[in-house]
């Protein structure tokens, strides 16, 4: 059979390793699942969402055209999750209008302030 990128295909898990997961798609040809294509968000041990034996179906993402490396992906057959936003949090008040400008607004008052000083302390 001869393999393309974005065909949807059935195989079996031969093989699992700390980077990915081997798949036997027919006698003669072999994939890789990378951990980063397995499932969305991270993955702290890939033996926990896979095992040898197991059947899966994946896509074909890339396939190197020199070495003839299949690459595959269980993580686009899947449905995305939905995003999640988190409230941002200020370290101040938000509200207060603190920043360059009220530095601009003071800078001339620092300024009397430190020469003035400089000049009692001379």
């Amino acid at each position: 059979m001869e393999y393309k990128i974005g065909m949807i295909i059935s195989g079996k898990i031969t093989g699992i390793q700390p980077y990915g997961a081997f798949v036997s798609l027919d006698g003669n040809h072999q994939g890789l699942i990378h951990v980063s294509e397995v499932k969305h968000g991270f993955i702290k041990n890939i033996s926990e969402e896979l095992e040898i034996g197991q059947e899966v179906t994946v896509k074909v993402i890339d396939i190197d055209e020199y070495t003839k490396k299949i690459s595959l992906s269980l993580r686009v057959l899947q449905e995305t999750p939905p995003a999640v936003y988190r409230k941002k949090k200020y370290f101040t008040n938000k509200n207060k209008k603190i920043g360059f400008a009220s530095i601009e607004e003071r800078l001339d008052k620092w300024t009397q302030d430190a020469l003035k000083e400089t000049l009692e302390n001379n």
